[in-house]
């Protein structure tokens, strides 16, 4: 029996019509296929290859160095001299260094009575602290509240400073360094710095001041955050996996190797004359706080990261906010390796292998390369070698190297590898925006120093959540729905289809589930959702 076309079902005009342009696309196709989409895809394939090496190399370095660390029990009160500071009965609590503890916030409303409070339980004796509070709300009410606040704590007699600017210039950094400039800071040894939503635990100073008391050469003493909210939604706990892998390997192995690593911005203490000599802050790029850091590394300090002080913190668990925190964390690194990689070159005070670090390791490999390679090769090339036949990956890159640098990430948090699946997509999907930050970043384009404060949502979700609302509100399109993934999940489904008709790679396992991750964030069902937040 002849094979019934199902042309032969459409009207005669329009059945030649589409005919016409199916051929007319086809031979186009055909036509630049072979002279043009071919060799530059191969190309893609090879540059995409050469940073997953690089990027294998880097985590499988870093995975032996931490074994090793581990191994030889490299913990900081060995590698440092810390003792515990003792009581002078001349000199009384004039033995103790002044303390500064500064917590910039911006409309804090949900977070800023645990950081203050967090911050003035501190133990320390009470004439050898100063809490400075630079408030930088535009929210009057918010104001009022925080002042407020410490009013409240001034009257238990604690030496707490609320500080206001008329402007918000440089952001968090010009707010930090307007704060720097008062007369009393002039009195303080060390400063230690936490973000409004960060809460310290009260025996913060004792196990952090000893290293920069009796270790001249330490500028920076950092701890490592605790998430409270890290079981709040699935989105909390990727996000958990990525940055457990930061804190347990990456700021690891820079202390124990080269004495440096990016400061967290949060949650660590300067040596005030260490941050004096790098410059003080700089608001010159988005992460004020690793810019800092890499000019008092150049100026030959050293930095300490202490794994085993945790400071309770929060995650953003709305994909809106965590959307700008990624932007920022992206954007930032890569803008600030463009102004700085000539400078780190130039320099004489360090080592040689000190500044290959910084540049290939710290700066080239983690904030630039494993972006890109993470998008351009998992979620463009490979699909569109579905379509191209003719270029061929092969399995080693396409799925071995993957796998390897996979299982090292996941590593840092063990309860969490039964949704490394999850964690895979969801971290693919996040590297479109990642990506695009970091170009931005590289080519100091439109979007290169906006800044938008992380949302903090503290226990308004649990109260939002515990009242019923008597009439459902009502959700705007655009809140939820997300143009770029849904076009780049469109893209991966019909590679998808393509394969799953033609292919013989079977890659359409991976890109049906890697489409549908897209669709679901692209239609904004991923992290926490409270209408008109």
């Amino acid at each position: 029996m002849d094979r019934i076309s199902s042309t032969n079902f459409l009207p005669e005009g329009f059945q030649g019509t589409r005919d016409d342009i199916t051929e007319q696309i086809g031979l186009i196709w055909e036509q630049i296929k072979a002279p043009l989409i071919v060799p530059l895809l191969r190309i893609a394939v090879v540059l995409c290859l050469a940073m997953s090496i690089m990027l294998f190399l880097e985590r499988v370095y870093m995975g032996i160095v931490i074994v090793l660390v581990k191994l030889f029990g490299r913990k900081p009160e060995k590698r440092y001299k810390w003792e515990p500071i003792r009581d002078d009965v001349e000199m009384g609590n004039g033995a103790y260094p002044m303390v500064l503890v500064q917590i910039p916030m911006y409309n804090e409303k949900e977070v800023y009575q645990l950081s203050i409070g967090a911050a003035c339980g501190l133990s320390w004796p009470s004439d050898r602290i100063i809490i400075q509070v630079l408030d930088d709300s535009t929210d009057p009410a918010i104001k009022d509240l925080v002042e407020l606040e410490c009013q409240r704590w001034a009257s238990k007699g604690i030496n707490i400073k609320y500080e206001i600017r008329d402007n918000r210039n440089g952001y968090k950094a010009g707010a930090l360094k307007e704060g720097m400039k008062h007369s009393y800071v002039r009195r303080c040894d060390f400063v230690a710095i936490f973000d409004a939503d960060f809460q310290p635990e009260p025996d913060f100073l004792w196990r952090t001041i000893p290293f920069l008391m009796y270790n001249a050469e330490i500028g920076l003493v950092q701890a490592r955050w605790k998430f409270v909210n890290s079981n709040e939604c699935l989105m909390t706990r990727m996000q958990e996996m990525s940055l457990d892998y930061h804190f347990t390997v990456e700021q690891e192995v820079g202390s124990s190797t080269y004495a440096f690593f990016g400061f967290n911005g949060t949650a660590g203490v300067w040596r005030i004359s260490a941050l004096n000599e790098a410059g003080g802050w700089k608001d010159r790029t988005t992460v004020e706080d690793m810019d800092l850091a890499v000019r008092a590394s150049l100026k030959g300090w050293k930095f300490l990261y202490v794994g085993d002080l945790k400071v309770k913190n929060e995650l953003p668990s709305t994909f809106k906010a965590y959307r700008y925190q990624q932007h920022r964390w992206s954007c930032g690194p890569a803008n600030l390796f463009r102004k700085m990689v000539m400078e780190i070159v130039r320099n004489k005070k360090v080592s040689l292998w000190k500044k290959i670090h910084v540049i290939y390791n710290f700066f080239f490999v983690r904030k630039i390369v494993a972006h890109i390679v993470t998008f351009v090769f998992y979620c463009v090339v490979i699909p569109a070698t579905v379509l191209v036949p003719e270029v061929v990956i092969p399995k080693w890159g396409a799925v071995y190297i993957p796998s390897i640098i996979t299982f090292l990430n996941a590593v840092g948090t063990p309860r969490s590898l039964h949704l490394l699946v999850f964690w895979i997509l969801f971290e693919n999907v996040m590297s479109l925006h990642r990506t695009k930050a970091t170009m931005i970043g590289l080519l100091e384009a439109g979007r290169v120093n906006e800044w938008v404060v992380t949302e903090k949502l503290g226990d308004a979700l649990k109260t939002k959540a515990g009242v019923k609302a008597a009439k459902k509100p009502r959700i705007r399109i655009g809140d939820r729905v997300h143009i770029l993934e849904l076009g780049v999940g469109a893209y991966l489904f019909f590679c998808a289809c393509y394969d799953l008709a033609f292919g013989k790679n079977h890659y359409f396992i991976y890109l049906y589930l890697q489409a549908i991750a897209f669709f679901i964030t692209g239609f904004g069902y991923v992290g926490t959702f409270i209408p008109g937040s």
